[in-house]
Order: structure tokens, then sequence, then C-alpha cells
């Protein structure tokens, strides 16, 4: 058996990636750990406010979810451009521009003096985040060893969730202590020097080859080519609705909480947002379950637990609220770390744009049923909005199902 050996440094051709283990996988995993602090912090920051911004900005509940749904739109447009500009200049320089632009918007957000200022703010915050998260897939699929590919996409994952959750709780406390903007400025900060040690640790790349330049009609077949492979369709489908149903579940909840019977303060709903450590785990574990029930599955498992742990928070209990969202977030992180990294290993081509495609349909999940789960909630309550949630896991299951059969290596499947 062939034993598993990175080439010398230099060489490019034959490269088969890091090993885990290696000084080099571990600054990878370290780096874009902090990408994900950088760019899950910003693009989420105004989650833990929107009470608070609704009522000082008068607004309605689904008005201020306009802040998350348009820098996730801003976002969803500009990654495949992004994943081209990629191709030419290489990853580790495109996300190095995507995360210096987004660390300066978001310090201007703050400043904004108008509503409709800080939707184009946060909009122009969401493109240069673009830069980010489909090209941190494409950089671990050609920089660490195949073998280790899913655990690092897990781990990668991983950092995005804890970047999420702290922004949230960053901005919790803050935002009832001073307001949405002293929010707001809190985690750009944080941002910032998340954005300073991904710059230092991120290694050179070894496994990047710039692409030719084939111009507009061969952007167009690459893109064509991964639209018509079925299980990548399933990927995104999975994508755009578990991340939409995910959005609305915790834009929403925090309307819930603050309302009655449960009346809670702003710094506790931030907390709300510990639920993430279930999905730093989960992320992790699944890309491990895969080496023994194969991705189609551990895929499937997580949208169950998914679709149970919501079920919880139709009750009128606190506690079993907190513990349903727990095993909710749980199960969404696992079955997006499975897709997230799946779509490298169908895509045999053009991976960078496979991975875009799927941070396409992901982002403009979160902004089209992140911002009309509002209107389900405004019309109808929490019930609803939770049931609706519900029927979308359901739908990607069996889609998922049907298009992914069972595999016969389970690496793969």
């Amino acid at each position: 058996m062939r034993t598993l050996q990175p080439h010398p440094p230099g060489e490019t051709h034959g490269w088969d990636g890091h090993l885990k283990g290696s000084r080099a996988y571990a600054k990878i995993l370290a780096g874009l750990a902090f990408a994900g602090v950088a760019t899950f912090a910003q693009l989420y920051s105004t989650q833990a406010v929107l009470p608070i911004m609704a009522t000082d900005l008068r607004i309605s509940a689904a008005e201020a979810a306009l802040t998350i749904s348009l820098a996730t739109v801003g976002l969803a447009v500009t990654v495949i451009p992004w994943s081209f500009l990629a191709d030419r200049i290489g990853r580790v320089r495109a996300m190095t521009l995507g995360i210096i632009a987004a660390t300066l918007l978001g310090l201007l957000v703050p400043l904004a003096s108008t509503f409709p200022m800080l939707l184009g703010l946060r909009m122009l915050e969401g493109m240069a985040l673009g830069g980010i998260p489909a090209i941190a897939i494409a950089y671990l699929n050609e920089e660490v060893h195949k073998a280790h590919a899913a655990l690092a996409a897990g781990s990668y994952v991983a950092g995005t969730t804890l970047g999420g959750l702290a922004g949230r709780l960053v901005a919790g406390p803050i935002g009832e202590l001073w307001g949405w903007r002293a929010a707001a400025l809190a985690v750009s900060v944080l941002a910032t020097i998340a954005a300073v040690l991904f710059l230092l640790l991120v290694p050179k790349a070894r496994g990047f080859t710039a692409a030719r330049a084939s111009g507009f009609s061969g952007a167009v077949r690459t893109l064509a080519g991964h639209g018509r492979n079925p299980r990548l369709l399933a990927l995104y489908v999975q994508a755009f609705l578990l991340m939409g149903g995910f959005v609305a579940v915790y834009n929403y909840l925090g309307f819930r909480l603050s309302g009655a019977p449960f009346g809670l303060p702003a710094t506790l709903i931030s907390l709300i947002f510990v639920a993430y450590l279930s999905g730093t785990v989960t992320s992790r574990l699944a890309a491990g379950l895969t080496l023994r029930f194969g991705r189609r599955n551990v895929l499937v498992a997580g949208i169950i637990l998914m679709v149970l742990g919501l079920a919880l928070t139709l009750t009128q209990l606190l506690a079993l609220i907190l513990a349903g969202l727990l095993v909710f977030t749980g199960g969404f992180f696992a079955a997006h770390s499975i897709g997230a990294g799946w779509t490298g290993v169908i895509a045999t081509s053009g991976r960078a744009q496979a991975a875009s495609l799927y941070n396409l349909a992901y982002y403009l999940g979160s902004s089209v049923i992140g911002w009309a789960g509002g209107l389900v909630f405004q019309s109808f309550g929490w019930t609803a909005l939770a049931l609706t949630v519900m029927g979308l896991g359901c739908t990607t299951a069996v889609i998922t199902a049907v298009v992914h059969p069972p595999g016969s290596r389970p690496a793969s499947a």
C-alpha cells in the first residue's frame, strides 16, 4: 500500500496535500477558523439585536431582518465572481482582499445615519465577505490530503460556528447597554482582530495552479456542467432550504422570547446563540462519522435531528425550547458540514465554482427564506413558522435520500 506523503516543497504537480498532524495542516485549520470568525461574526452581527434595532428605528421585525438578508444577498451574488478571481490570483490572495474589504466596511456600519444607508453598507459588507466561504473550501481541497478533506471541512465549519457565536454574544449585552450601533462596532473590532490572525497564520498555497482565462463562455460552461449534475443540484437544494429555515428560526425566535409570556431581555436572548456550540461539536463529529456510515446517511441524520429539535420549540416551556434549539442547531451544522465538503469531492473540475454555487444557494436561502419567514411569523405566529421550516427539512431529506443512493464506499458515499 502506498504511503501517504506530500511532495517536496515547491512541487505542485501530483501534490497530495498536507497530512493531518503536520504543522501546515494545523496552521491551515487555525487560519481558516479565524477567517470564519471574521466572516460570520460580521455577517450576522445584527441578529442578536434585531428587536432592539426594530424598536430604535421604528421598523417591523421583517424590516429589521433585512440587515441580515441584504448582507447575505450581497455575499450570494458575489461568491461566483470571487471564485473566478481566485482561480486567477490564488485562493489566499482572494481571501485576503475580501476579508480586508469586509472589515473596513464593517467599521462603517455603526456610522450609518439612515436605515437605507445601513442596508446599503450591510449589502456591500456581504459582497466583500463573498470572497471567503467558497474559496476556503476550495483551498482546503487543494492543500489538505483527500483522506483528511472531510475532517478538515468539518473543522472549518466548526470554526464558522464559533465566529457566529462570538459575534452574537458580543452584540447582545452591548446592544442592551448602549444600543445596536455600539454592538455593531464591537463586533467589527472583534472581526478585525480575527482577520489579522488569519493573515498571520494561513500558509502559502502549494496545491494551487492558476487557471487559464477561458472568458465568459468558459465560465458559463463550467457552471452549466455543475448545474447538470443531479448530485450537486441536490446539495444546492439542501443548502437553500436548510440554511433558509435555519436563519428564519434564529431571526425570529428572539422576537418570540422578548414577547409574552417570556419577556426576556436582550442579554438573555443573546445567550440562545450558545446553541451554536452544539454545531461546533456536530460538524466535526459528522465528518468523522462519514468514514463509517457515508456522507449520505450522516447528512440525512442531521436533517432528522433538525426537525426533531424544532418540534420541541412548539411548546411553551422555555427549557424545552432551548433544548430543542440545541438539537436543531447541531443537526443543521452536521448536515451543512457534509454538504459543503461534498461538493469538492463530487466536482472533479471547477471545484471553486462548484463550492461557489453551493454558497450561492446557501446564502440565497438565508436571504429569501430568512426574510420571508418573518412574514409567516408576523401573520400566523411561531407555530406556523416552525412547521414551515420542518416541512423544508423533510423535503430536503427526501431529495437527498433519492438523489444520493447508498454508496459502495463509506468514505465517499
